[in-house]
């Protein structure tokens, strides 16, 4: 169903949603030109060479010592053994995330750390043994070996050759100088041999070696992003342990969230509808007082507090609804985003598509979901026209809110939206931000059904 909210407008001039304005980085040069200077081209190629000569010692060394403790296991100097192989390889895994952290900008959360039970030697050999992240450091430490013989070699050769033939008209005179050519062989038999050492010959050597220094950094990125997979995959924590952590600090927002809605209905009440009652208790007194010696000016004061009733029971109303709004309880999200929607200093146009109601917590972080982006929509945007659409995809809850203001919306920029994106992520939601400068702007919520 879709509906038609707020005030008419005549500007209908697209401008974006925004929170923030900060310009696009613009470079003169385009990437392709830039790669071989920029620093991240020469920090990958330096970890690709660098992943050589790490790799033949991590290799040799986890080779010998798993090798000698399993070949010792029918005697008891195996078991240690092979648990002091698995603790090293753990220690190269900690030198790897470093070195992933410092020139691939690849940031792998540290595995949990090994404790045995009992916190004796034994108790350690054994966590060691039967952690899978052990295992996963050794076999890091069995495969990376040939991919870095492969990376170093690739990388190597296309980047030396290709600096080599661009600067080759700079360095030729080498040849006929100190070899008694005119330069580069590129062919020769008994009777007939071909020199690099024409101008066209030279021209075409530079514009080869252009190519491929074009070329290379992108296949050096492409190297190093097989590395990033290697560290990510088999040095990191384990998914349970990642998903345990993710759970924990989402339990932590929850509970930091409900002690800040309990702070402000605190707030609320205090402030609000309570002075308010505290204010007409002492005008009803006052007025009981006055009642027998002026009735005039005791019906002045009762008619006084009537209005003050009247604006504590409104306040407790919008109190009400900051909680939980009773339309959503009773009539869903259609009806309660219809609600929101007619608040919105915009026109807001409304549409759900949901054949049935999902759970009523699900419910409830929907609709103040699109509260709060239709109240930046309101403050920060802009815009002359926006819209809500909210419809179920498999077992999730899509909800988009689209405007046409000024663009420029960041969760990363300090606003409302990185809150919102913490509570979602809570409940496994995702939070989706689209909006450049200019705008338009379109917000994408994912939340579970869970009906």
């Amino acid at each position: 169903m879709a509906t038609a909210y707020g005030p008419d407008t005549r500007d209908h001039q697209r401008s974006g949603a925004g929170f923030g304005d900060h310009p696009p980085v613009k470079h003169f040069f385009p990437a392709a030109l830039r790669a071989p200077f920029e620093g991240r081209t020469w920090r990958e190629f330096g970890y690709l060479l660098l992943s050589l000569p790490i790799s033949v010692v991590l290799f040799s060394l986890s080779i010998t010592l798993t090798t000698l403790g399993i070949g010792m296991l029918i005697t008891f100097l195996g078991v240690p053994i092979l648990a002091g192989a698995l603790a090293m390889c753990r220690g190269f895994g900690a030198m790897e995330r470093a070195r992933a952290r410092g020139l691939l900008k690849l940031d792998v959360a540290d595995p949990a750390p090994v404790r045995g039970r009992t916190g004796g030697l034994l108790s350690w050999v054994g966590a060691v043994l039967k952690s899978g992240v052990s295992w996963r450091h050794l076999l890091y430490a069995l495969l990376h070996l040939p991919w870095a013989i492969f990376a170093f070699t690739v990388s190597l050769t296309f980047w030396s050759w290709g600096w080599a033939a661009l600067t080759y008209p700079l360095w030729q005179w080498v040849f006929p100088a100190s070899v008694g050519t005119g330069g580069i062989q590129l062919y020769g038999d008994d009777g007939h041999r071909v020199y690099l050492d024409s101008p066209f010959e030279l021209t075409a050597t530079s514009v080869c070696g252009l190519v491929l220094v074009l070329v290379t950094p992108w296949i050096i990125r492409g190297l190093a992003g097989v590395d990033r997979v290697m560290v990510s995959g088999l040095l990191g924590p384990s998914r349970l342990a990642t998903r345990v952590s993710e759970l924990e600090s989402d339990r932590g927002v929850v509970v930091d969230t409900a002690a800040a809605d309990l702070r402000r209905i605190e707030r609320d009440l205090h402030d609000g509808a309570q002075a308010r009652l505290v204010a007409l208790a002492m005008d009803l007194g006052l007025a009981k007082e006055k009642l027998t010696d002026d009735p005039e000016a005791a019906a002045r004061m009762v008619d006084e507090a009537h209005g003050e009733v009247k604006v504590a029971l409104q306040e407790l109303r919008d109190l009400a609804r900051g909680i939980h709004p009773a339309v959503l309880t009773d009539r869903g999200l259609d009806a309660a985003l219809s609600a929101i929607a007619s608040r919105c200093t915009v026109p807001v146009t409304v549409e759900v598509d949901l054949a049935s109601r999902p759970a009523q917590a699900i419910e409830g972080i929907a609709y103040f979901t699109v509260s709060e982006l239709l109240q930046n929509v309101s403050k920060h945007a802009r815009a002359t026209r926006a819209s809500v659409d909210v419809w179920r995809t498999a077992d999730r809850l899509m909800l988009q809110v689209t405007d046409n203001g000024r663009g420029g919306a960041d969760v990363s920029s300090g606003s409302g939206l990185a809150g919102l994106t913490e509570r979602l992520d809570a409940v496994d939601g995702v939070l989706v931000v689209d909006s450049p400068q200019g705008g338009p702007t379109r917000i994408t919520a994912e939340l579970p059904w869970r009906g």
